[in-house]
């Protein structure tokens, strides 16, 4: 009988089985224990995994600088501009900022409150992205440049001054228009990248390498690099690319067409394997691709930026094209740049309509001039859907394309 009324007594395996340290009880208590320790584990490591990358999301996606104020304005004047003709194709202008505004820029020169446009590129991307066109804008070049407002509210006149004038009074809105009043090119999207951001994107992508056909011996540039094979970083590359006065022939066309080719060779690494599929080298370039953007509005975030470039990966080397505008010297001003007619408007009609071009180291006619040439070789047959018309040829080359071959 009990000694305490009404409590059962225990089976006789009872107190064994939960009191013995080998027993089945406490066997299938820790495994009980062990479950919900694994899964509260799993949970607390999920959760910080989607915590963590909801922070890195959040930390790129806030990166970008969406440009409101080329937005504003550009609604302004909508009714005059040009129309899409092309559903599917894209039209982005890319700027590269002289400013020295900011700790990353100042050692360049003084601040004056102003910036101009020391690179401008009008990248087309072909509906279906067959292939991506990049043409170089000379900052020198004579145009048209309509009336715009200035960062104090003031507005100017329209003139014909140089081009890169149009960024220095009206920053990036001033320049799409300037760019579409010379092109009748509707400008889709635009990017501002400045002197620091440029190096980061360099660096983050651990240097890109190009050829040197002989030394650089460039105290300006403060370059000092042996010929043949040459890895640059983010100083090395910008010294590179925005020298004028002491590499090649001097030139404002020799100095786009050295930057073409270095693009070239940023494209090839950015697309490498080595990049795209290794997590610790592709956030890097997330963060220095994003935080030296300035984008119009729909662009500024990491969906726009996918939904734009999630094509692109597809295009062979060989259909990413760079070229420079067709020029020559001012007729008036050989320090200045004029078109060359009516090569420039052959341009623009088939990149408005969509219409493939080719591009080649030499052409037929004087390069000097980026003269074009139709081509009836097959392999410059139109894109499907497309105009069947031969390719005109300009002079220019390709990403896949490279100097010490």
């Amino acid at each position: 009988m009990s000694d305490t009324a009404g409590t059962p007594s225990p089976r006789p395996d009872a107190a064994g089985a939960g009191a013995s340290a080998s027993g089945r009880g406490l066997i299938r208590r820790r495994r009980r224990r062990w479950v919900r320790g694994t899964a509260l584990t799993v949970g607390v490591l999920v959760l910080a995994a989607v915590g963590a990358g909801w922070v890195v999301y959040a930390k790129l996606d806030g990166n970008i600088t969406a440009d409101e104020a080329a937005a504003a304005e550009l609604a302004r004047y909508e009714k005059e501009r040009p129309t899409s003709l092309v559903k599917g194709a894209q039209n982005l202008l890319l700027i590269g900022s002289d400013s020295r505004a900011g700790d990353g820029n100042r050692k360049y020169g003084r601040d004056s409150g102003t910036q101009r446009s020391d690179t401008t590129i009008l990248l087309h991307l072909s509906a279906g992205r067959h292939s991506a066109t990049a043409v170089s804008l000379p900052r020198d070049l004579m145009v048209d440049v309509p009336g715009c407002r200035r960062p104090d509210g003031s507005r100017t006149e329209p003139m014909f001054a140089m081009f890169n004038y149009a960024f220095e009074t009206g920053g990036s809105a001033c320049t799409i228009r300037t760019v579409e009043k010379l092109t009748g090119i509707r400008i889709d999207h635009h990017m501002v990248v400045d002197f620091s951001g440029f190096k980061k994107m360099v660096d983050a992508v651990d240097g890109v390498e190009i050829c040197l056909t002989e030394p650089i011996r460039d105290k300006a540039a403060k370059l000092r690099l042996p010929a043949g094979r040459v890895k640059l970083n983010g100083e090395q590359a910008l010294g590179y690319v925005r020298a004028r006065k002491s590499l090649g022939d001097g030139s404002d066309t020799d100095r786009m067409d050295r930057q073409q080719r270095f693009l070239g060779a940023l494209v090839n690494k950015v697309r490498s394997n080595d990049v795209l599929l290794n997590p610790v080298k592709l956030y890097p370039v997330l963060d220095a691709a994003t935080s030296s953007l300035t984008t119009d509005p729909p662009l500024a975030s990491l969906r726009g930026l996918y939904e734009l470039v999630r094509g692109l990966r597809d295009i062979p080397t060989e259909r990413v094209q760079f070229l420079t505008v067709p020029r020559e010297s001012y007729v008036y001003n050989s320090n200045r740049d004029q078109l060359v007619e009516p090569d420039a408007q052959k341009l623009f009609a088939r990149l408005r309509s969509d219409a493939p071009i080719s591009v080649a180291k030499e052409v037929p006619r004087d390069s000097a001039t980026n003269g074009a040439t139709d081509s009836q070789s097959p392999d410059h047959t139109a894109y499907e859907g497309t105009s069947p018309s031969p390719a005109p040829t300009f002079r220019g080359n390709t990403a896949a394309e490279h100097d010490c071959e």
